[in-house]
């Protein structure tokens, strides 16, 4: 089954845009299904736009992982989220929506590559955090995932300007 979105005039279509907010913003939320049992999770992330992927990091066990292990399809959302719109009944937002597979990644190198993905996304001041968290021995230790993304769509609030 295909859907289309019924308010096409608040479609997003170009892909630098879609890149351009999946690089701001410093989480996304993931719907995972286990079992026919659904579980929603937020994540701080980086998103590598030569690989169009998303990289986070997580503990070694637990529910998320689980879920993860089971089926690794994920549909996840990146919101830039302005606000409620006073006086208009309405929200100020832009939004992606996307599909893609969970990988896990063992290589030192490709999770020194995502860890560093990650800071610059997240953090005011990455070269005074990046020594710290490079660290072998550290990310040895780290469990980091990859989402490939294989589609994604958006739309905004007419009145957001991107």
């Amino acid at each position: 089954m295909t859907y289309h979105l019924r308010r096409k005039d608040l479609e997003i279509t170009d892909v630098g845009i879609l890149k351009k907010i999946l690089k701001s913003t410093k989480y996304v939320t993931l719907a995972l299904s286990m079992d026919n049992k659904p579980y929603l999770v937020s994540l701080s992330h980086g998103y590598d736009e030569s690989r169009n992927s998303i990289y986070f990091h997580c503990a070694t066990e637990g529910k998320k992982l689980d879920y993860l292990k089971s089926n690794n399809m994920v549909w996840g959302q990146a919101l830039l989220d302005y606000g409620y719109y006073e006086g208009e009944c309405s929200h100020l937002y832009a939004s992606v929506h996307f599909l893609g597979k969970v990988s896990f990644i063992d290589k030192l190198e490709e999770k020194r590559l995502a860890m560093e993905c990650m800071v610059r996304q997240l953090d005011r001041n990455p070269e005074a955090l990046l020594p710290e968290c490079l660290v072998p021995e550290k990310l040895d230790k780290l469990t980091m995932g990859r989402i490939h993304i294989d589609y994604m769509s958006s739309k905004k609030h007419e009145k957001v300007n991107i």
